[in-house]
């Protein structure tokens, strides 16, 4: 597999960032129509001349009006790359199918099954494997000039609308695709944060799995007004992450790294250090509170199941030293350590928290 994309951000909505690569795909759905795609590009304000320069990029605001045009021109919400039409509403059943699920996981599977129903070209899959939700895309007939639109939009196509049914940003862990880097391979980051790999095996992405057990938060009143305007999903990113707080625990919770940076923390979770801070604040916490209540509760632990003295633990939680600890520790619970564990005596047969071997 290649290096990963360079991993970027998007300053704006309204930045020129949508690779012209991708209105050149739309165009080749006209060509197999024998449509003339005159009257989508006026209406999304793009010069013919701009498809000369492999190099230009368009809006995501252009982006949107040129594929809703499209796919009402030629009545086809696949724009071509399949081997018969999705008439317009296609995805649209789609999300009516996934809505009255319980939670993520169920309506991703129906989101699967119910697609087969509108094609045989490709199969969307779901698979959990330990604490990872991987979703995969395997063609079935050769997509030819449009397999990297397809399957570009297909995956946005679905995270978009996860994120916007548990209203929820779902950062990636990685995502693949099975050819090489284009020349506009720096935009992908854009459309999937964190690490993207080409010349891989399929194309898809994976998540922590905990997403998928996130409930459903949108009703049939919300569907109706997002589908008046779906497009966006396919291209913007959602901000709030209804497990960041979680996953900087998780993170700290690792011996080496309660001395993390917030630098080091937004690397590992794929975000800005900004957007770190300024999510953290939504759910009413800190990264300071954060790194507080896991040293905290990994003092706990180690006082109430080891042996180890309290000049071991104030160094193995991250402090410079006991006296330190000491202040901390007695903030904390009203106690000193020792008090602690003399009114929590070690219970000598309690396994050790990782790390904590005596």
């Amino acid at each position: 597999m290649t290096k990963p994309a360079p991993d970027t951000r998007l300053s704006s909505q309204s930045r020129a960032a949508t690779p012209i690569a991708f209105i050149a795909a739309i165009l080749a759905g006209y060509r197999r129509y024998g449509a003339d795609p005159a009257n989508a590009l006026a209406r999304a304000g793009i010069s013919p001349a701009l498809l000369e320069r492999p190099e230009a990029r368009v809006t995501a605001s252009q982006m949107e009006i040129m594929s809703g045009t499209a796919m009402q021109e030629l009545d086809d919400e696949a724009l071509g790359w399949f081997s018969r039409r999705l008439p317009w509403g296609s995805y649209g059943m789609l999300c009516r199918a996934s809505i009255t699920s319980p939670d993520l996981g169920v309506a991703l599977k129906r989101w699967c099954r119910h697609h087969r129903l509108l094609t045989d070209d490709i199969d969307l899959r779901l698979a959990v494997s330990g604490s990872e939700a991987r979703f995969t895309l395997i063609p079935h007939r050769d997509l030819g000039e449009l397999r990297e639109f397809c399957l570009v939009t297909l995956l946005r196509y679905v995270l978009g609308y996860a994120c916007w049914a548990i209203d929820s940003r779902i950062p990636l862990q990685e995502t693949r695709f099975p050819f090489p880097p284009p020349p506009h391979a720096g935009t992908y980051p854009l459309l999937f944060p964190g690490p993207v790999l080409f010349d891989t095996d399929a194309a898809g992405f994976s998540f922590d799995a905990r997403y998928l057990a996130l409930p459903i938060r949108r009703d049939e009143a919300a569907l109706r007004a997002m589908l008046q305007r779906a497009l966006p999903l396919t291209v913007l990113q959602y901000r709030r992450d209804r497990l960041l707080v979680e996953g900087v625990r998780q993170f700290l919770r690792s011996p080496d790294k309660g001395g993390a940076t917030a630098e080091q923390v937004a690397e590992h979770l794929h975000v800005s250090v900004r957007t770190l801070h300024r999510q953290l604040k939504d759910e009413g916490s800190s990264l300071q509170q954060i790194k507080d209540d896991t040293r905290r509760d990994h003092a706990m632990t180690l006082l109430d199941r080891s042996r180890k003295s309290v000049k071991q633990i104030s160094a193995l939680v991250g402090f410079a030293n006991e006296k330190s600890f000491t202040r901390a520790f007695r903030a904390w619970t009203g106690l000193p350590p020792q008090a602690w564990r003399e009114r929590n005596p070690a219970t000598p047969d309690a396994p050790a928290p990782p790390g904590s071997a005596t």
